[in-house]
């Protein structure tokens, strides 16, 4: 399938999503199931479509700019990853992974402990975390889930376990492998859904009227207009160049690393301006919880402090600049001596 089929594909299937109902889309999910979009790069082995992150680009940044209702990110590119890489049978639906706090003791067969923030805990087949040097697996069926959420009230759930587990061991460097990948997938949704807010707000522009005409005419709108679109390039073209590189030298890889962490810092840094953008060009309206453009500001917000902030992301750029110093700087850069 050419890019550009898969684009239309992955849009299509979004943009009829119903983006504005709360918790998991099943109805979604079983379409992204059907057409090979849930376990996009997992290996065909295990039920995957053998993709690669150029492609998984493509389709998170279209659930994120439909603001879709499921953890796409988490199944395919984490807790499916480290399932296949540990060779723990991957269970049938959504999957979730837990990689913020943790407060876990364990055996070989048994883990008791909480897990904070998970994502789509509520709505997951099996729950993943890397612990030490193993792979763990939970079955979420009698586990106590607390409802939790994040700005845009995505599910980020307190999971209480207490039980039997799958446990396999990890391979080397597996946990540096899961923090590059969820930055970039966290990145590609964030492009995304800088992208969708745009849009509203180009749309709006040409349709609200002030003063006799659209304000989109109007030379001070342009000129906000124009550096959201600006932004939004920058946070798709670098995300794109992070996707080549993790194709071309896999994610662990010393150029992967810089090129994910440049394209998580540099989304985050856009979803600021373009949520600011697009709620100053809608003013009052866009702020209600009525109107469309919360979907993707209120994914901006959250989404830029996951998996790595801004300034955490830039903190490992500087120190990989100056590892690399005068040299090898203009090589860690673009790649070529």
């Amino acid at each position: 399938m050419s890019d550009s089929d898969l684009q239309d594909l992955a849009t299509s299937v979004f943009a009829a999503a119903d983006a504005e109902g709360s918790g998991f889309d099943a109805d979604l999910w079983a379409t992204l199931t059907e057409t090979g979009l849930a376990r996009l790069t997992l290996s065909e082995k295990v039920g995957g479509s053998g993709a690669g992150f150029a492609e998984s680009a493509v389709v998170l940044a279209a659930a994120g700019a439909h603001a879709a209702r499921v953890p796409l990110v988490e199944t395919d590119l984490l807790a499916g990853w480290l399932l296949e890489s540990a060779g723990i049978p991957i269970p049938d639906g959504p999957l979730t992974i837990a990689t913020g706090d943790l407060d876990i003791a364990r055996t070989e067969r048994r883990a008791a402990g909480v897990l904070h923030r998970v994502p789509w805990a509520r709505a997951a087949a099996g729950i993943v975390m890397l612990a030490g040097d193993s792979v763990l697996l939970f079955d979420p069926a009698g586990l106590q889930i607390a409802d939790g959420t994040n700005v845009a009230e995505e599910p980020r759930d307190t999971v209480t376990v207490d039980g039997e587990i799958t446990a396999s061991g990890a391979g080397d460097r597996v946990g540096e492998h899961l923090r590059v990948r969820a930055a970039f997938g966290r990145a590609a949704l964030l492009a995304g859904a800088a992208h969708g807010a745009l849009a509203a707000a180009v749309q709006y522009a040409g349709e609200r009227v002030q003063f006799g005409r659209p304000i989109g005419r109007f030379q001070a709108v342009q000129q906000q207009l124009a550096l959201a679109a600006a932004e939004v390039a920058a946070a798709e073209s670098v995300v794109a160049v992070a996707a080549r590189t993790a194709d071309a030298d896999g994610f662990g890889a010393a150029s992967t690393l810089f090129a994910v962490a440049a394209a998580k810092s540099r989304t985050s840094e856009a979803a600021g301006v373009v949520a600011r953008i697009a709620h100053q060009v809608h003013g009052a309206i866009g702020f209600t919880r009525e109107h469309r453009l919360r979907l993707t500001t209120t994914r901006l917000w959250a989404w830029r402090e996951e998996d790595g902030s801004e300034a955490e992301w830039n903190d490992l750029i500087g120190g990989l600049a100056i590892e690399a110093g005068s040299s090898e700087l203009w090589v860690l850069i673009t790649g070529k001596p």
